[in-house]
Parts: C-alpha cells; structure tokens; sequence
C-alpha cells in the first residue's frame, strides 16, 4: 500500500502529492510502529486481560470444540 500511494508523489497535482505522500507515511508508521511496538507491548503490559470478555457477551456466544483432524495411517 505504501507504494500505491507513494505512485501519486509522481503525479502533476500538488493535492495528490501530499496525499500520497501523507497517507504513504501513515500506512508505514501503522504497519511498523503501531502494530510491530505497540500492540504487543501493550498486550504484554495488560497480560491475560487481553482475553477477558464480559459475561454478558460470553453467554451470548457459541461453545466451539476444536475439530481434530486424523490422518490415514
């Protein structure tokens, strides 16, 4: 996506070059600094209440059993 919007830097208009420009920059600061720093630091600061669900939306969803799959032999 970075060099999708990076392509518009090459056009005539000034309008489209700050948008490529800006939204190139902000596709490459969210790929890398928000979800490749932040995210994990943050799911590792707040430890298992990553996975905490409200009780109400807990009794509200199906119980999945995971599907064991065998193979011949």
């Amino acid at each position: 996506m970075v060099s999708v919007f990076l392509a518009l830097a090459v056009s005539d208009e000034i309008f489209l070059k700050l948008l490529g420009v800006g939204m190139a920059a902000a596709i490459f600061l969210d790929a890398t600094v928000v979800r490749m720093v932040l995210v994990p630091a943050l799911m590792q600061i707040v430890g298992r209440a990553n996975w905490w669900i409200p009780d109400w939306l807990d009794r509200r969803l199906p119980r999945l059993e995971p599907v064991v799959m065998r193979g011949k032999g």
